[in-house]
């Protein structure tokens, strides 16, 4: 145990993560802090064990609850402590999170009943992954569920050793793939990846998924919150496990148009990123622009239309430390009724970890 807890903290030493803020000012962001939701004096960590973590992206389910996909996790406060590691965990929900007391958890899934929040699906942790290569985590980057035959899909990333990596970039994946789940509590990962580049530039590596219809768009960028561009491509909903049915949307120097090689339909500096369609047919997207550390959102008629220029939700001055921003699919587009999972990760300057855990945040889009 030891032995890995020293090779994650290594691995993770920049990721994501600065030990000081920046020394500009930064104003005040549209969404405001509604509560903290993981800690080791919360019932997430008496219940499931689920005290130091990240991400919780949210995603429905189709029985009408939503599931929480966290990251690396913890049954102590810090990391640096290795309790407990795995990834990922889902908790599960079927609280609003515009209640009079904001989002509550309701159960775990996968949960054996020795009250600890399990890995759904398999993980290096500092070992080899399910095909030989060595990884530090394999780490959710989204989910999607489907309601005519009760199938899941977790997107992930496969977390290179390296960190910080090329390009600048705070780590590198060795690829992203898709985990496919029959029962919605196991997910077994599959043979189906897009793998990354020497030079960390791949741009098909941290996805977030939306289903309209018969399509689920992928957007998605490089790892490490580099520059680079932002990627959409669409699938039928029944054949995300067949890559060559991904269509590109790309631009021919005349025209964009489906079933090309993908054109970046934006350019920046991008942490993970999340869309969401809302309920009023408006879509909506958050990412960390990691070049303003700040958690931004965009909105569109569309995913494959103009996209609205960056509007700041949360910034450092508001969560020093922050990432993540990911959009609950409850949201909708009336003011006050964006709700974002911000992801905190603060250390000293000596390298000890004084917040790691996931926040609610209400603004508007």
């Amino acid at each position: 145990m030891e032995l890995r807890r020293r090779a994650f903290l290594a691995t993770m030493a920049g990721v994501g993560v600065a030990v000081a803020a920046p020394g500009v000012a930064r104003a005040q962001g549209a969404a405001a802090w509604r509560k903290r939701l993981t800690g080791t004096d919360l019932d997430t960590a008496s219940r499931w064990q689920v005290a130091g973590t990240e991400l919780g992206i949210p995603y429905a389910f189709a029985n009408g609850s939503v599931g929480y996909l966290f990251g690396h996790t913890f049954s102590a406060a810090r990391p640096e402590s290795g309790a407990g590691w795995r990834s990922p965990v889902i908790l599960k929900s079927t609280v609003h999170p515009a209640a009079k007391d904001g989002l509550v958890f309701n159960g775990a899934i996968g949960l054996r009943g020795n009250g600890l929040a399990p890995a759904v699906m398999h993980s290096g942790q500092n070992g080899l992954g399910i095909d030989g290569v060595w990884e530090v985590a394999a780490v959710p980057t989204d989910g999607i569920s489907f309601p005519e035959d009760g199938h899941q899909l977790i997107s992930y990333s496969s977390v290179e050793h390296r960190a910080p990596g090329p390009r600048n970039s705070l780590w590198k994946t060795n690829y992203s793939g898709l985990a496919y789940s029959d029962n919605g509590k196991d997910f077994v990962r599959t043979n189906l990846k897009w793998w990354n580049n020497a030079d960390n530039s791949d741009p098909y590596q941290l996805w977030t998924m939306q289903r309209d219809g018969d399509w689920v768009y992928v957007f998605s960028v490089a790892a490490g919150r580099q520059d680079g561009g932002m990627m959409l491509r669409r699938v039928r909903w029944d054949r995300m496990l067949h890559p060559a049915e991904y269509e590109g949307w790309g631009w021919n120097g005349r025209n964009w148009y489906w079933n090309r090689a993908c054109t970046p339909i934006l350019t920046g500096r991008f942490g993970e990123p999340s869309v969401r369609r809302l309920s009023d047919g408006t879509w909506v997207m958050s990412y960390l622009n990691a070049a303003t550390n700040t958690i931004v959102t965009r909105t569109a008629a569309g995913p494959n239309c103009t996209w609205s220029a960056e509007r700041a939700q949360v910034t450092w001055a508001q969560e020093p430390g922050l990432y993540g921003g990911f959009i609950h699919p409850w949201s909708s587009s009336k003011p006050n009724e964006l709700h974002l999972l911000v992801s905190t990760w603060r250390r000293t300057l000596a390298g000890r970890t004084t917040a790691y855990h996931v926040s609610q945040y209400v603004g508007t889009v």
